[in-house]
């Protein structure tokens, strides 16, 4: 899938999980549930979907002793505001909907932007509770205090309040005053016999990725952290071929804007659900029993490794001072190593040598990133995941500009950059 359209598709992680489902499945990958009991063939690929998580694998040729696993590591969310379940309000003839921050998104970036709607429903169908992708058609907006009445705000700068300030106006109040009910416009979005029962939508940014600079050299786009992680490490999969003995795997896991303790998040037990039935039915399948060897799953993760996919920071040409000198990543310059030693990165000595070899070998430029000690450190998927697998992990991304921002920026060579470290990891 065009990394354009991925980004101008992905409009909640419902959508992101939706859009890595068809793109697997244009490769050839087979959506297998968690329940089935058919074999798992040599060779072969699959993916598993929970949620708005989804971990797509490509099986060994064979499996024995020597067989290790290599892990790409994303995340299918992204700074957002979520409709309330109650949303419904009035104010100065305007219906408004009532928003609730997911993550830690600019604030004031969501002002006066055409905002698009988009998530999952939930209704009941024949006595049993079925999900549909929704995609509104019509564009919202919470629009900024003009500065007529708000005469400080170049000063002081535009301070938002998320209590009272995210109230996104959906459509005109009718004569008497009485708001509309969003969930009666959600209901004619099914589009099918069915009551909805409840919903998970949120707002997005609507206008559409785009290519910026004077030599089209950088991306503009919402949604950059983390989709194209996503993008990247689903392209690198898809287009490798299976490897002679160790599993190739790619997990998409939701909700780490929010910490990640969830069952589709990264301290859930979804990738190591996965892992653990792809293990087995390789064993199984081996001429050589490896499980009759005494080698255990923990034993091999621990001998694996993972790359956690996510957006790094690039230096700020208008802020420079806000990077550790030695450890400013530009744009274009090559995909980024990040450490910390608070452990927010999973990046160690050994990891990172591997991974400085993996760039030499792919040809790609490597910069390092290391907060400043003056300044608290982000984490990502990195650290949870390493801890509960024991796989050694570094964590690497795309420097970019405006990170949680509504829209973000990139440098396109980077993005490609990923994509080539990604296909040379899987091969």
């Amino acid at each position: 899938m065009e990394y354009f359209q991925f980004l101008n598709e992905s409009v909640s992680p419902w959508h992101t999980v939706d859009c890595l489902r068809r793109l697997f499945a244009a490769a050839g990958f087979e959506e297998r549930q968690m329940t089935d009991r058919a074999a798992f063939a040599p060779g072969k690929a699959y993916v598993f979907v929970r949620g708005a998580a989804l971990v797509a694998v490509r099986m060994p040729l064979q499996v024995n002793e020597s067989s290790r696993f290599r892990l790409a590591l994303a995340h299918t969310d992204f700074p957002a505001l979520k409709i309330s379940p109650n949303p419904d309000r009035t104010a100065a003839g305007a219906c408004t909907l009532h928003a609730e921050v997911y993550g830690s998104p600019i604030h004031s970036t969501w002002l006066d932007r055409d905002l698009g709607y988009a998530g999952v429903l939930a209704y009941e169908k024949d006595g049993s509770v079925q999900t549909k992708l929704v995609r509104g058609s019509k564009l919202f907006r919470i629009p900024s205090l003009a500065v007529h009445l708000n005469r400080g705000v170049n000063q002081d700068g535009t301070k938002v309040d998320p209590q009272a300030d995210f109230n996104a106006l959906w459509q005109a109040a009718t004569a008497d005053g009485k708001a509309s009910a969003f969930a009666d416009a959600l209901q004619g979005e099914l589009g099918v016999a069915g009551r909805l029962l409840d919903f998970d939508v949120q707002l997005f940014d609507a206008q559409p990725a785009s290519r910026g600079g004077f030599n089209d050299e950088w991306i503009y786009s919402g949604r950059l952290d983390n989709l194209g992680s996503c993008h990247a490490a689903a392209c690198a999969l898809a287009s490798s071929g299976a490897s002679e003995n160790d599993f190739c795997v790619a997990c998409f896991c939701n909700n780490e804007e929010v910490g990640s303790e969830t069952r589709e998040g990264a301290c859930g037990n979804f990738l190591h659900s996965v892992l653990e039935a792809v293990w087995n039915a390789g064993c199984a399948a081996s001429d050589t029993s490896v499980l009759s060897s005494g080698v255990s799953l923990s034993a091999i993760l621990g001998e694996s490794f993972a790359l956690s996919v996510d957006a790094a920071h690039a230096v700020h040409p208008n802020h420079p001072e806000k990077h550790e000198a030695n450890h400013s990543p530009v744009l274009g310059g090559g995909i980024v190593l990040k450490t910390n030693a608070q452990k927010r990165y999973a990046s160690d000595a050994v990891s990172s040598a591997r991974l400085r070899l993996l760039c030499e070998q792919a040809n790609v430029p490597c910069q390092t990133f290391v907060m400043r000690n003056d300044m608290p450190c982000g984490s990502t998927v990195g650290p949870a995941i390493s801890a509960g697998l024991g796989i050694p992990t570094v964590d690497i991304g795309e420097p970019m500009l405006s990170m949680h921002s509504i829209r973000e920026m990139t440098a396109a060579s980077d993005h490609e950059a990923m994509v080539r470290l990604l296909a040379e990891f899987f091969r």
